[in-house]
């Protein structure tokens, strides 16, 4: 999957370095930029945007960023989101939306950059409290 990092410096260093270590060549990084806005700009082709957030204190409840979270979910991330909701791993999502599992993981990593989250619990979170969803 060809991604671009999104977020400060240091966070985009860190989350490559998560990405390699986790998904190894599955995942090629083809770009990397400060903001959403300049990574739409750009001509870089790729499957996902992934916002790499500065890390912050587990109390702190701040959202990220309004310029990188302008983007409205599709009525599938939305689909999807509700089922990563109830626990559902990515096969069982794939299975209930008859989709492949490779497209749950693309639809995951699109609500989480969509969302501005860390990961998919943290979308679900997000999600909630912006009233995207309800549990």
């Amino acid at each position: 999957m060809r991604i671009i990092l999104v977020g400060p410096p240091h966070a985009r260093a860190q989350l490559r370095l998560e990405l390699v270590e986790l998904h190894g060549p599955a995942i090629e990084v083809v770009g990397e930029f400060d903001t959403l806005a300049k990574a739409r700009a750009s001509a870089v082709k790729a499957d996902a945007m992934l916002l790499a957030n500065a890390m912050a204190p587990p109390d702190d409840e701040s959202s990220p960023p309004d310029e990188w979270i302008d983007d409205e979910l599709t009525p599938r991330e939305v689909e999807v989101l509700e089922l990563l909701a109830e626990g559902l791993a990515n096969k069982a999502i794939g299975v209930r939306l008859k989709i492949s599992d490779q497209t749950v993981k693309f639809h995951v990593a699109s609500i989480i950059g969509k969302l501005g989250a860390s990961n998919r619990t943290d979308a679900v979170r997000l999600a909630v409290r912006r009233g995207l969803i309800s549990m």
